[in-house]
């Protein structure tokens, strides 16, 4: 069983790995699109007014794009560490097993799909940013990702956020929505806080010894482990929380 997550919009800075090298990350074929990425993000930092464009940010953010121009001199750290927030607060990456943590996978619009332990360095590319002279990150990906996914033997729980499910959609993936309940039975669709639900639910699937086979098996483990957690369709699962 391989858990797919979002990446964060803030990154960990800094680290003790050894500058990028593409070779010690995870899903070799995706060198070339993340190499030829890399360089267009490092090329655009060199113009201020460019890039706050493509990336969606102010003046005031001007070291995200410091951080860009140094993609391929700064140093890494593992992915499970560069990416920080609400989720990854509550997966607690650092107290999870070495074994837990290479059943982990981050879907990044810079670097593809690339595992927990992989090393990168801090970086600002999100999945609806523009880069001069491609269509999208979709166009750009899908291509790459969907092939990937679609070769993988083990159960991919796909608990990324829409923009980065949108660059390689995990066709048979077990997808799992967070739905808050009110007394009277209603419910609505859990927005910001779903993060913190998924990254808890991450940490149990990581954690577990169980492996399971489809979304029946994933149901069971998440109940087994107190959570409510209802089937909704063939891969589709619901994790219910009081309002």
């Amino acid at each position: 069983m391989l858990v797919v997550l979002p990446p964060s919009e803030t990154k960990a800075p800094g680290g003790r790995g050894r500058p990028l090298d593409l070779d010690a990350l995870s899903f070799p074929s995706l060198n070339p699109t993340r190499k030829a990425l890399v360089d267009e993000v490092v090329a655009l930092a060199a113009d201020l007014p460019a890039s706050r464009t493509a990336l969606d940010i102010s003046e005031r953010q001007d070291d995200e794009i410091t951080r860009n121009a140094a993609l391929w001199t700064s140093p890494t750290a593992p992915a499970l560490r560069r990416y920080t927030g609400v989720l990854y607060d509550a997966l607690e990456p650092g107290s999870l097993t070495t074994a837990a943590r290479q059943r982990l996978f981050v879907c990044s619009a810079l670097f593809g799909l690339v595992g927990g332990t992989d090393p990168i360095p801090a970086y600002r590319l999100s999945g609806g940013s523009t880069l001069p002279g491609r269509e999208g990150l979709r166009v750009t990906w899908r291509p790459e990702l969907m092939p990937l996914f679609d070769e993988m033997d083990d159960l991919v729980v796909d608990l990324r956020s829409g923009p980065y499910a949108a660059l390689g959609p995990a066709r048979g993936a077990v997808a799992l929505d967070v739905h808050s309940e009110a007394a009277d039975g209603s419910r609505t669709v859990v927005s910001h806080a779903n993060k913190s639900h998924k990254g808890h639910a991450a940490r149990l699937l990581a954690a577990s010894r169980r492996r399971p086979k489809d979304a029946g098996g994933v149901l069971a483990l998440l109940r087994d482990a107190g959570l409510a957690v209802e089937q909704a369709g063939e891969n589709a699962l619901v994790l219910v929380v009081p309002r």
